[in-house]
């Protein structure tokens, strides 16, 4: 279990070790009873809140976040951590399914004894996000869910909180120590060439990612380019729309007005899942209820890589011949930047949708006027992949067509609510079609997240003393079990 100290790189050598540490620790670590590595799990969170005081002041040094925002991160991230510890001692992540032998089995030939469960992928690489320096960082969900599952993680450290992430990793590597787990259980890393050398080492089975589209797929490519391709799990990018109905707009247009500035700008717009771009209809106030809504003051971006990004992203937004400034602070281009908000109309997006859609990550959304609740339907559908789309509309509203489209459109789908509020828990999907992640089929936000980690295989024939502990009539570990296709 390695670390290295704040801004150095990883050298060749260094890597080396950590991966040659990583391969050699998969079969001890996985090979855990899944409580064992729950009550490690919970230690971990446990040293992470007992280190509040320090790693918090930390977090906002190199992050300009709040104290108050990062307090409420670190809780989640320690949640996350216990709440994966409840999942491993349920069990029911192992999916064991048992088909005893059957000599009448209707295929026409007897079936044999089967029995089919999950067991860890291998060593994970884990790209840690900017955004979230606590939750999708060294100890967040990606590291806790791979951990949970069985597998070592190599964790590639984010260059915007290079301190905080050593210390926090220091913090993971001794309990993990005093737990018995290990060496090479867990390992961080520095820099570019590190992170890309790690993801073509064929010790490496998996890799996640939070970050930007084109930083994730050149990753993405690494991995299904490699002589033994490998899952490659990116959160990449998302402009999360809201569609607003004409009756939603009758009924509480002031009110979504201003909860719709409180989102675009919570954590100066640097969420994933910040709605980028709300529909409203022509002639029913919205436009200028949210031309008159109160913009917050600017506030400091995490970087100056952020800050010159979405500058560059807003002036090419700004300067689309069908773009005009609705609302804005009085220092939209300074730093901190004050927010935007930008008017333009449903035809304009249906003929140029990528310009327009695009994701710009920062406290500016744009405003778009339809005229007809037809127009909702197409709109929708011009999207790429998305995260989150919301609805804002009454119950008699007809939107069913328009829930489908978005259902085909994004992971989440909200009635009435906001996209920003994603809740640590068994039925989240935080995950959607490309580009806003590379695998639409899994989540890094909730429990199903450890799913991403595992992989199936089936046992015919065994003997019980070579069966898996979840697998064997008894079932030692007492989890639950699917027995001839009956729970």
């Amino acid at each position: 279990m390695t670390t290295t100290t704040a801004s150095t790189v990883t050298t060749a050598t260094e890597l080396e070790d950590i991966l040659a540490a990583a391969h050699e620790a998969a079969g001890p670590w996985g090979a855990l009873r899944p409580a064992q590595r729950a009550d490690i799990l919970d230690n971990v969170a446990a040293a992470l809140d007992a280190a509040a005081e320090e790693l918090i002041p930390l977090a906002a040094r190199e992050t300009n976040l709040t104290n108050g925002r990062l307090t409420g991160e670190l809780k989640r991230t320690t949640f996350q951590l216990r709440l994966f510890g409840e999942v491993l001692r349920d069990g029911g992540y192992l999916d064991a399914r048992i088909d005893h032998a059957d000599p009448d089995w209707p295929m026409g030939a007897p079936r044999p004894d089967l029995r089919r469960a999950q067991r860890p992928i291998g060593p994970v690489l884990v790209f840690a996000a900017s955004n979230f320096p606590f939750a999708f960082s060294v100890a967040g969900g990606d590291t806790a869910s791979a951990l949970a599952a069985g597998n070592p993680v190599i964790l590639k450290a984010h260059s915007g909180h290079p301190e905080l992430s050593v210390r926090t990793a220091r913090i993971v590597v001794s309990c993990l120590r005093a737990a018995g787990a290990p060496e090479g259980v867990f390992a961080l890393i520095e820099g570019t060439e590190a992170g890309s050398a790690a993801l073509r080492d064929p010790r490496i089975k998996a890799g996640s990612f939070t970050g930007s589209i084109q930083g994730g797929r050149a990753l993405m490519d690494i991995a299904v380019s490699r002589p033994d391709p490998i899952p490659f799990y990116g959160e990449l990018g998302s402009n999360n729309p809201v569609f607003v109905t004409e009756k939603a707009a009758a009924a509480r247009g002031p009110r979504i007005a201003e909860e719709f500035v409180a989102s675009f700008t919570l954590g100066a717009g640097q969420f994933c899942t910040k709605p980028g771009t709300i529909f409203v209809p022509a002639g029913s106030g919205m436009v200028e209820y949210l031309r008159s809504a109160a913009l917050p003051a600017g506030a400091a971006l995490l970087n100056d890589r952020i800050q010159s990004g979405y500058l560059e992203s807003l002036r090419q937004l700004s300067a689309h011949q069908h773009i005009s400034v609705l609302a804005q602070g009085p220092d939209p281009l300074s730093d901190p930047p004050s927010p935007t908000l930008l008017l333009t109309r449903a035809e304009h997006v249906l003929a140029a949708p990528r310009e327009l859609e695009a994701e710009c990550f920062g406290p500016t959304a744009v405003v778009v006027e339809y005229d007809d609740e037809s127009q909702l339907v197409p709109l929708a559908q011009s999207f790429e992949g998305q995260l989150a789309a919301t609805i804002q509309a009454e119950d008699d509203c007809p939107v069913a067509e328009l829930v489908q489209v978005l259902a085909d459109k994004a992971g989440r789908v909200l009635w009435n609510q906001w996209s920003t509020g994603v809740s640590v828990t068994y039925a989240q999907q935080h995950g959607g079609p490309y580009p806003a992640t590379t695998a639409p089929g899994t989540t890094s936000v909730g429990t199903a997240a450890i799913e991403r980690f595992l992989r199936p295989v089936a046992f015919q024939g065994f003997p019980q003393h070579l069966l898996p502990e979840a697998l064997q009539d008894g079932n030692p570990l007492d989890v639950p079990q699917t027995l001839n296709g009956q729970r």
